[in-house]
């Protein structure tokens, strides 16, 4: 059987955890791939569909970057606005925009889950804390009216949720392929596949 088009971009994306996913998920218990394999399946375990558990499972691609790269750090706890450069990136491979939207977002729904409840913030890693200081700090009152605006933004909170509980050590990893099939199937779309 002959590989699709989409195949490329695949393998493109999947080399970076295949490369880079066994290093450390900074400042925390976890590696890279454990951390957003973690996320996935808790974004499948409730029932979310290949968008959603794609974005979880991508969320912090940017930070695999870094490893290849020389990006700009925060302090040796990642790489500044690897959000951005991960939805940027899943753009270009042209995969849907509500996965690169979860992607881009979820250091937004850090920042404004602070600015909803103190208590939120007493609850964050160390590494989470430190992060936060380098992605604009706690939201003001006008970018939390801006974020609750969004159509998605329960569905943001939901993957900010997912990333805080995907630290969890002695978790099996799942077989990647389910990941890369999923992914070749939204890129190719169903008349395509």
């Amino acid at each position: 059987m002959a590989k699709s088009s989409s195949w490329p971009k695949i393998d493109a994306v999947f080399s970076l955890y295949e490369s880079y996913g066994h290093a450390d998920y900074i400042g925390e218990p976890v590696s890279q791939i454990e951390h957003m394999c973690q996320a996935a399946q808790l974004a499948e375990q409730e029932g979310y569909g290949a968008e959603v558990i794609l974005a979880a499972f991508f969320h912090d691609l940017g930070h695999l970057f870094a490893q290849e790269n020389e990006l700009e750090e925060m302090d040796g706890f990642g790489v500044m606005d690897h959000e951005k450069l991960g939805a940027e990136y899943l753009r270009e491979l042209g995969f849907p925009e509500l996965v690169a939207l979860l992607v881009e977002s979820h250091v937004a729904a850090k920042r404004y889950l602070t600015y909803k409840n103190p208590e939120y913030f007493r609850k964050l890693s160390d590494a989470s804390k430190e992060t936060l200081k380098f992605q604009g700090g706690v939201m003001t009152a006008a970018e939390a009216l801006a974020f609750e605006a969004d159509k998605n933004h329960q569905l943001i909170l939901k993957m900010r949720d997912w990333d805080e509980k995907a630290k969890l050590t002695g978790i099996p990893l799942p077989d990647l392929e389910k990941y890369r099939k999923m992914a070749k199937d939204l890129l190719d779309g169903p008349t395509n596949s």
